[in-house]
């Protein structure tokens, strides 16, 4: 996992190349100037809701923060997969997709127990299909609620909001395939 630095600088980094001041891209996300800043600083870590409307706004996929530059191989090995995780979340993403420069992104989310995948629901461009691993999933989409259970997956318009959560009493475990990547 990148380190908090990394991630404050490559938010700014990406933040100048679009042109945009902080007040731009903080009026863009719903949070204030001084917020951002802090975050570019490391003074603050951002959550997941923030993070992905930094991303959005900014027009790359939320990984792209998170990985560093090295150059992918087809393979990526379980030990050395990208993980996002975010203090004070019941919740991990790993990339298994070798990187995000492909026609599709392929994730594995674990959640805890009553755990969420952000505090509201969110979109993204694109389309997504999720299976579920293990566990019992909630998902809303749009206005509309499904329960899934272990090897029950649910295809969907990634523009439509969308949020998960456990809804049982073990880990919920599963994958997300994204067309384009812009987790």
């Amino acid at each position: 996992m990148e380190t908090n630095n990394s991630l404050g600088s490559k938010i700014r980094s990406k933040r100048l190349e679009k042109g945009m001041n902080l007040k731009d891209l903080a009026d863009a996300i719903g949070k204030t100037s001084s917020f951002l800043s802090q975050v570019e600083r490391s003074l603050a870590e951002p959550s997941i809701t923030s993070l992905r409307k930094i991303s959005k706004a900014l027009d790359v996929p939320i990984f792209f923060f998170l990985l560093c530059n090295d150059q992918p191989t087809p393979v990526v090995r379980r030990n050395q997969r990208k993980v996002f995780q975010f203090p004070g979340y019941s919740l991990t993403f790993e990339l298994l997709s070798p990187d995000l420069s492909r026609q599709i992104e392929m994730i594995m989310g674990t959640l805890k127990p009553g755990g969420v995948t952000c505090e509201e629901p969110l979109s993204h461009s694109g389309e997504e299909c999720t299976l579920v691993i293990k566990g019992r999933m909630e998902i809303v989409v749009g206005g509309d609620c499904y329960t899934l259970e272990e090897g029950d997956s649910i295809y969907y318009f990634g523009s439509i909001p969308h949020k998960i959560t456990n809804a049982g009493g073990d880990e919920l475990v599963f994958l997300s395939a994204i067309s384009p990547p812009s987790f």
